[in-house]
């Protein structure tokens, strides 16, 4: 079919001019008659003027070299015309009519060929945008497409000219991070913005798209134009939505084998205060049971049942936001809050190790921003490591020391959580890589719990490190960056 096609196309009535001499023949006759008119009118003008209509139309379509071959030929038909009137007798008029009109032709023919430069400068600074793999379009102060390159095209699914001349946020339907007046302000201030769009192709498509917009402005520094670069970053958002839907499901997983762990201490937890109740309880009964009711201390046996009913449902409702499966929720959290309550879960475990306990949790402590239960299960981790890590230790030597307080940083202010142990260490050829995923220095260890605890931490955009003591054993140190008021 597309060969038939060809073949019709090509085939023309004999005796029929190509049109590729359509437009060079155009102009040698309008050069032909203008010469004719120059040399038989017998007006005493300056017609030889109007072959810079034949310079100007040839250089729509003539390359530098035969743009000049064109003008010198427009002035060899000025000058032979000349001379056929004025071969015996010419005056001075007529002399400054040639000169006037050569003047004119080669100036035309120059600021010509300067016009064709510039325009192949540009033309090929356009092949050179469209040679990129980004979606490149530039648009007006009004926000309409005067350019849109090929990697647009490919991106989108509109042509060039589908594009040019309509409203860029229109068109793509563009979803904005923050008010356009913001982005508007910030680069007519700065001359340049960069952040993440929500574009719609041609198909319906959405597209996270990192764009970098340049402001061009006019020789009095007005907007004149802006430059968008725009590069999909789709499938890299995916991946690092999976990546963090990854990390909080194997997060989740090593929370409960943590609470697997620590089986004996929930139990103890919980059945210590259900205990209380129903030995307080059957106290009620006995002082209710006299012959005389001592209602005063039947009521203290009732206000106890209740201290102690509240505090088995803390202890459960820990443990449930400790199992529970959600996405991470960053909120103001007080640190020492959370060291607390880590260390009522771990009450039974350092009684069970016989390990002593040294707290030191800093004073007005500024908030940060994390997730409770995030920060609650680091510690859990750094804790219990601590706690195996002494096991070979002799007992009255297995001192566990953790301490909250104010970071001395000069970068930012920032609250630190640090866990000290008195156990053996670790080789000091370990230490870089005691977070790496499934590296453990003990025998039955998978290896994942620093891993995962480094990733919480680097959310939070805090840090945490490892380093052995002066005096033996391991210090972790927890870095997280504290939430600043407002006008601070």
């Amino acid at each position: 079919m597309s060969g038939s096609q060809g073949a019709a196309g090509s085939s023309r009535p004999e005796g029929q001019p190509s049109r590729g001499w359509l437009i060079p023949s155009m102009a040698a006759g309008l050069a032909a008659a203008i010469f004719i008119i120059d040399t038989l009118s017998p007006l005493d003008m300056a017609i030889a003027v109007l072959y810079v209509g034949v310079v100007l139309f040839s250089a729509s379509f003539l390359e530098r070299r035969s743009l000049l071959l064109v003008g010198g030929a427009c002035i060899c038909l000025t000058l032979l015309s000349f001379t056929i009137i004025h071969g015996q007798d010419y005056g001075l008029a007529a002399a400054m009519r040639s000169v006037v009109s050569i003047t004119a032709i080669t100036v035309t023919t120059l600021l010509s060929l300067r016009n064709q430069a510039a325009t192949r400068s540009l033309r090929e600074q356009a092949d050179l945008l469209d040679l990129t793999h980004d979606a490149i379009f530039v648009r007006d102060d009004t926000d309409t497409i005067t350019y849109w390159n090929h990697g647009a095209e490919k991106l989108y699914g509109w042509s060039g000219d589908e594009a040019v001349g309509r409203k860029a946020a229109e068109l793509l339907q563009t979803v904005f991070p923050s008010p356009t007046s913001e982005i508007n302000a910030e680069i007519h201030r700065t001359g340049r913005w960069e952040g993440e769009l929500v574009h719609v192709t041609r198909g319906g498509d959405r597209l996270v798209i990192m764009s970098r917009w340049s402001l061009q402005r006019d020789e009095r520094g007005r907007p004149l134009a802006t430059m968008e670069t725009n590069s999909d970053i789709t499938a890299r958002k995916r991946a690092e939505n999976a990546l963090h839907q990854a990390q909080a499901e194997l997060a989740h997983v090593t929370r409960i084998t943590t609470m697997g762990g620590m089986t004996a201490s929930i139990a103890h937890e919980v059945n210590q205060p259900l205990a209380a109740v129903v030995t307080n309880g059957e106290a009620c009964l006995r002082w209710l049971g006299r012959t005389v009711p001592d209602i005063e201390e039947a009521q203290a046996a009732v206000e106890q049942m209740i201290r102690n009913g509240r505090r088995a449902s803390d202890v459960v409702a820990r443990l449930r936001s400790l199992a529970r499966r959600s996405d991470p929720l960053h909120v103001a959290t007080d640190i020492n809050e959370v060291v607390d309550d880590v260390l009522l879960l771990l009450e039974r475990e350092l009684s069970n190790n016989r390990v002593s306990c040294d707290l030191s949790l800093g004073a007005d402590l500024p908030p940060v921003l994390g997730d409770r239960v995030q920060l609650q299960q680091v510690t859990i981790n750094l804790a219990l490591n601590a706690l195996q890590a002494m096991e070979a230790v002799p007992e009255g030597q297995r001192h566990l020391k953790i301490r909250t307080a104010l970071a001395d940083t000069d970068v930012d202010k920032a609250v630190i959580i640090e866990v000290r142990d008195s156990g053996p260490g670790v080789n000091p050829q370990s230490l870089p890589m005691l977070f790496d995923a499934f590296y453990s220095t003990k025998k039955d260890g998978m290896g994942m719990g620093l891993s995962i605890s480094r990733s919480i931490i680097e959310a939070h955009a805090g840090r945490i490190s490892a380093a052995l003591n002066d005096e033996g054993g391991m210090c972790f140190k927890v870095l997280l960056p504290v939430i600043e008021k407002a006008g601070s």
